[in-house]
Order: C-alpha cells, then structure tokens, then sequence
C-alpha cells in the first residue's frame, strides 16, 4: 500500500464526517428557507414561506430541516438519513418525473442527488465528528 493510500485511509473517516456535515447543512438551509423565509425564502413564494401544514411542502421542509440539522450533527444520523432519503425520492419521483423521464430533463438533479447521498450516509456511518458517537461516549451519560 502506497504512502498515499494510507494517508487516504486515515483521513476517510473525516471526509466522510465533512460530507456528512455539509450535506446535511445544506439540507437543513432548504427547510429554513421554506419555514422561516430565510435564505429567500422558499422557492415559488417570492421570498416567503409555505403556509403551516400544506401538504407535501410544508411537511417537506420540516423533514429537510429537522433530518438535515441530525445529519449535520451526527445525532440519530441513520434514521434522519433514511427519512431524508425516502423524502428526497418521493419529490423525485411525485414532483419532478412527471416532467421529464431523466433529472436533466426534469430539474429533479438536486432531489436525485440528496436521495443518493442521504442513502450512503445512512449504510456507511457519519464518519468522524459526529456528536452522537461523543455523547455516547460521555461518561456522565453512561451513569444516568
């Protein structure tokens, strides 16, 4: 193995922990937006936010905040993972592919690629700097 692959090995953990953190931050910014109105608001609105319980939108953003913020953090990661992906595939394939069969066609690139990304987080781990695997750690929590 060369030098270069062990360095890569080492640091794979922390890539992934940055992948991880960005992924879900950038997640967590799409249902701000549309919750809060932050960021431009949420998209079609003018800089506005969804009305509270429209459905699929409003639910939708609060799924992509509340699973974006746990990825982010690596808290509960699997399961915010898994529902972030299952979300990401529905607006894929409900929204977007009514339009067009391909993501280029559709404007579904952005659903597409954080259903995939959420689903590889969800198989691989959060990496390192997730705060789960601290607090489970933290022997102040073990004792309580």
């Amino acid at each position: 193995m060369s030098s270069l692959d062990r360095k890569a090995t080492t640091l794979a953990p922390y890539a992934l922990g940055a992948f991880r953190i960005v992924v879900g931050a950038l997640f967590a910014s799409h249902g701000a937006a549309s919750l809060f109105g932050v960021f431009g608001g949420a998209p079609g609105t003018g800089g506005g936010v969804v009305p509270f319980g429209t459905w699929p939108s409003w639910w939708a953003a609060v799924i992509q905040l509340g699973c974006g913020l746990l990825v982010a953090l690596g808290v509960l990661h699997r399961g915010a993972a898994v529902l972030a992906s299952g979300s990401m595939a529905y607006a894929y394939f409900i929204v977007h592919q009514p339009d067009g069969l391909l993501p280029l066609q559709n404007q579904g690139e952005q659903a597409a690629l954080f259903a995939w990304s959420f689903l590889l987080l969800a198989f691989t781990g959060p990496g390192a700097l997730a705060l789960g695997r601290a607090l489970r750690r933290s022997p102040q929590l073990a004792a309580a």
